[in-house]
């Protein structure tokens, strides 16, 4: 299985300007560290939570259909699929129609179902030999983002922005604030084995 993005956010889930404000910065000399840290902040929580916040696309690759034929997704919410391809030993790859599947989005985690049990004729190569193309996140805007992942986010920034000294790994200085775990913990979930 991987999972590789083709097509990043086009915008982060808080400005540049929202993020100063919370930092009570006037001036511009921290502009570059202050946005890195907005989306370093963002990267670190999709990652903790399997989450995309803002529209983005992945492809997922897998070996095989699952024999329930129900494709589970390590990475949510999934807005839609936007092409499901089957990739064959000989090098060549068979587009399969995205409405072979059923995109549920309820489930946790959400998952693609196939609708029938039809199979393409060639012989796919052993790894990665379907590859699911996803659009996924909450929206195209910041505002799509909920509040309470969008306010861990400025305290996250506001966390690293203060602590930029090195830390030793497991030091009080380098522990994520507990205010923001509590914001994310609607958005947990369990992980894919």
């Amino acid at each position: 299985m991987a999972l590789l993005m083709t097509a990043g956010p086009t915008v982060e889930p808080v400005t540049l300007a929202e993020a100063k404000a919370h930092l009570r910065l006037d001036s511009a000399a921290d502009d570059v560290l202050v946005a890195s840290l907005v989306t370093t902040s963002r990267l670190q929580i999709e990652t903790a939570l399997s989450l995309a916040l803002v529209t983005q696309t992945w492809s997922y690759f897998i070996d095989a259909l699952p024999r329930d034929g129900a494709v589970r997704l390590p990475l949510r919410p999934i807005q839609s699929i936007d092409a499901v391809r089957l990739h064959h030993d000989s090098g060549g790859t068979t587009s399969v129609a995205p409405d072979s599947f059923v995109l549920d989005g309820a489930a946790s985690p959400a998952r693609l179902v196939q609708r029938d049990a039809t199979v393409v004729s060639a012989i796919p190569r052993r790894a990665n030999a379907y590859e699911f193309s996803l659009i996924a996140g909450f929206g195209p805007l910041a505002s799509d983002v909920p509040a309470p992942i969008r306010q861990a986010l400025l305290l996250l920034v506001a966390h690293w922005y203060e602590h930029r000294d090195p830390a030793e790994i497991g030091a009080d200085a380098a522990r994520i604030p507990a205010a923001v775990s509590q914001l994310l913990t609607p958005w947990q979930s369990p992980r894919l084995t």
